[in-house]
Order: structure tokens, then sequence, then C-alpha cells
């Protein structure tokens, strides 16, 4: 790891009060958040799409297959 970011992280793990082992796990879990909110908004957007009774008389199994494909 490059020292300027390693005494970053050093930095912010004593500010913090916790383990740099915390401060990276911490910032992992958040990047991972990031991306599930965009899949989700992603999914959602196609949803959006939809025209008006394009859902008719389609299970619900159906419409998972298509927006597992379009995600």
């Amino acid at each position: 790891m490059d020292e300027k970011i390693a005494k970053h992280l050093e930095e912010i793990a004593k500010k913090e009060n916790t383990t740099q082992s915390e401060v990276i796990r911490k910032l992992i879990e958040e990047k991972y958040q990031e991306f599930l909110k965009k899949e989700k908004l992603q999914a959602f957007k196609s949803l959006i799409m939809v025209e008006p009774g394009s859902l008719v008389e389609r299970s619900i199994q159906s419409i998972k297959e298509e927006m597992g494909r379009n995600v």
C-alpha cells in the first residue's frame, strides 16, 4: 500500500477511535451499499417505463424473469 494512503488510513482510524481494519471494512460496506442502491434504482426505472396494461394476465414469475434479463 502506498505510504501516503497508509498514513491517511492510520489517521482516520485514530480519529474514529477504531482499528484500520474496521475503517477498511466500513468503507467497503459503504461502497457495496452504493452499488446495491444503483442496481435497485435501475430496476425501478425499468419498471417506470412499463406501458400501462402490459402486465395484465402475466405471472409474477414471468415478470421477474424478464426483469432479470434487463438488469
